[in-house]
C-alpha cells in the first residue's frame, strides 16, 4: 500500500508535467498556425503554470460546487458522519469533510489534494437506498481513494481536460475571427501540422483522464474491502448504483471519473462503455466476490 501511495505521488508530478507540456505544445501549434512565432508558446506556458497551481489547490472546490454538494455536520446527519468517523479510525485517516448532494440517484465521490485536505460527497439517494453494510463499503472505497492519494491525481485531471479543451476552442475562435496572416510554403506545412495538433489535443487530454481513472477504481475497491473486511457489501452497492436508471442531475463529463460508478445512469451505455472512465461494474463485482470466496472456510 505504501508503494502504491508513493507511485501515485510520482504519477501526480508526471501528470502535471505532461499537462504543462501539452499546453506548451498547444501554444506552439497555435503560434505556427496564426503566425505568432514563439509568443503563443510563452503565453501557453504561463497559462499552464497558473492552471496547474489552481487545479492542485482549488480543484476539489470546483468538483464540489459543480456537483452541488453541501457540507454537513455530525449533528445534521449523525448516522453518515459516524460511519465515516469509524472507518477513518480503522484506516488511520483524518476525518474528511462530509458533503451530501441532493439527488435521488445513488453515487459518491472523494476529492482533495491529500488526506488532510479531503472531502467526500454522497448523494441523498445513496444514503436512503443502501443498507448499512453497503453504504459502509462505498464510504470505505472513497476513503481508500484518499489514503492512496488517488484524489490528488483525479482532482488535477478535472482541470487538465477542461483547460485543454477550452484553450483549443479559444484558439479556434481566434483563428476564425482575428488570426494573423500565415506564412506560405514550408511555414504553411508546419501550420497545418499545428492545426492537426490543436484538433487532437482535447483527445490527448481525454486519454490522460482514462489512463488515470480505471486502475484506480480496482485499487480502491480492494483497499475498501480490506478496510471493512466485507467485500460483498461494496459489491452489492455497486450493483444498485450501476442499475439505477437515471443519471446524477448535475453530473458532468469532466468530473465523471471522480464518482464511484458512472453517474450517467443505465441510459448512457452501449458504445459509450468503450470510452468510459470506469471499469465494467460486472468485473469489479466479480473481483470483490472473489475476495469473499477466499475468506470462506473450506470443509
Amino acid at each position: 500500500m505504501y508503494s502504491q501511495i508513493d507511485s501515485n505521488k510520482r504519477k501526480t508530478a508526471f501528470l502535471i508535467g505532461a499537462f504543462i507540456a501539452l499546453i506548451i505544445l498547444l501554444g506552439w501549434a497555435v503560434g505556427l498556425y496564426l503566425g505568432m512565432g514563439y509568443e503563443g508558446m510563452a503565453w501557453a506556458a504561463i497559462i499552464a503554470a497558473g492552471l496547474s497551481l489552481f487545479s492542485f489547490f482549488s480543484g476539489d472546490t470546483v468538483a464540489l460546487v459543480t456537483a452541488g454538494a453541501k457540507p454537513i455536520t455530525k449533528e445534521q446527519n449523525p448516522y453518515v458522519y459516524r460511519l465515516v468517523e469509524n472507518l477513518c479510525i480503522a484506516g488511520g485517516l483524518p476525518v474528511p469533510k462530509v458533503h451530501v448532494i441532493d439527488d435521488p440517484a445513488p453515487n459518491a465521490f472523494a476529492t482533495g489534494r491529500d488526506p488532510k485536505h479531503a472531502s467526500i460527497a454522497l448523494t441523498s439517494g445513496l444514503i436512503e437506498q443502501l443498507e448499512n453494510e453497503e453504504l459502509e463499503g462505498v464510504i470505505a472505497h472513497e476513503l481508500s481513494h484518499i489514503k492512496n492519494f488517488d484524489i490528488r491525481l483525479m482532482t488535477v485531471v478535472i482541470i487538465c481536460v477542461g483547460a485543454i479543451t477550452l484553450l483549443a476552442d479559444l484558439f479556434f475562435r481566434g483563428a476564425i475571427f482575428g488570426g494573423r496572416k500565415r506564412d506560405q510554403g514550408a511555414g504553411g506545412i508546419l501550420a497545418l501540422i499545428g492545426l492537426v495538433f490543436i484538433i487532437l489535443s482535447p483527445l490527448f487530454a481525454r486519454l490522460i483522464q482514462f489512463a488515470v481513472s480505471r486502475k484506480r477504481e480496482f485499487l480502491a475497491d480492494a483497499s475498501g474491502a480490506l478496510l471493512t473486511r466485507y467485500p460483498d457489501g461494496l459489491a452489492s452497492a455497486l450493483g444498485k448504483i450501476a442499475n439505477y436508471p437515471t443519471p446524477v442531475k448535475r453530473a458532468k463529463t469532466s468530473t465523471a471519473h471522480l464518482y464511484i460508478s458512472s453517474p450517467f445512469g443505465t441510459k448512457k451505455r452501449g458504445l459509450s462503455n468503450l470510452f468510459s472512465t470506469h471499469p465494467p461494474v460486472a468485473e469489479r463485482m466479480a473481483a470483490l466476490r472473489g475476495m469473499t470466496s477466499l475468506d470462506t472456510p473450506t470443509s
